[in-house]
């Protein structure tokens, strides 16, 4: 398994605005509030798939 490249802020902005993006979707009653799962899922997980390629990672550097 890969390790975790989602930072505790960035799954923290993640979770907020993944709610609030899913609740305007069901309120509005929009698709778009799908969107929104793509980001819970990403804070439940503490990987997003988009950062891989460019080895982006929000998490601390570990010390040795």
């Amino acid at each position: 398994m890969s390790k975790p490249n989602v930072g505790q802020v960035d799954r923290m902005i993640r979770l907020i605005l993944g709610l609030v993006i899913v609740t305007l979707g069901f309120y509005f009653s929009s698709w778009w509030g799908l969107l929104g799962l793509v980001l819970l899922g990403t804070a439940a997980v503490s990987r997003c798939p988009l950062y891989m390629p460019f080895g982006i990672s929000t998490c601390p550097i570990e010390q040795k």
